[in-house]
C-alpha cells in the first residue's frame, strides 16, 4: 500500500552535518504533517520537528537553531538538514507521515512511520 524509505544516517563527529531522507510512495491521494522523531537508547521517543501541509515548522527547544525540517510535495518526501550535532543527538531517528492513501476502492486517513535510521554522533 505505502512505504516510507529513510535514508542519511551514520556516524559524524560532534559538530557536524546530517541530512535524512524519507520517501513515501504508494497509493498517496494526500499528505498531511510530517514529523521528525527520534529515540535514543533507555528514552522514550521524542518528537523533534514538524512540518505542516502548508510548510509551516516547529521544533524542539533542544534543536531549534541547529536543524531544518523541509519537504518536498512533488517528491512525497521530508528531510531534516542536522547541523552542530552534539553527542545527545544520537539517536534512531523516524520519521512519521499522517496521509490518505486510496486504496481496494476506499479511501484511508492513516499514519505511517519509517524503518528508522541510526544517528551516531562520536568523535
Amino acid at each position: 500500500q505505502v512505504q516510507l524509505v529513510e535514508s542519511g544516517g551514520g556516524l559524524v563527529q560532534p559538530g557536524g552535518s546530517l541530512r535524512l531522507s524519507c520517501a513515501a510512495s504508494g497509493s498517496i491521494f494526500r499528505i498531511y504533517a510530517m514529523d521528525w522523531y527520534r529515540q535514543a537508547p533507555g528514552k522514550q521517543r521524542e518528537l523533534v520537528a514538524t512540518i505542516t501541509s502548508g510548510g509551516n515548522t516547529n521544533y524542539v527547544d533542544s534543536v531549534k537553531g541547529r536543524f531544518t525540517i523541509s519537504r518536498d510535495n512533488a517528491k512525497n518526501t521530508v528531510y531534516l538538514q542536522m547541523n552542530s550535532l552534539k553527542p545527545e543527538d544520537a539517536a534512531v531517528y523516524y520519521c512519521h507521515v499522517g496521509m490518505t492513501i486510496y486504496y481496494s476502492g476506499k479511501y484511508r486517513r492513516d499514519d505511517y512511520w519509517g524503518q528508522g535510521t541510526q544517528v551516531t554522533v562520536s568523535s
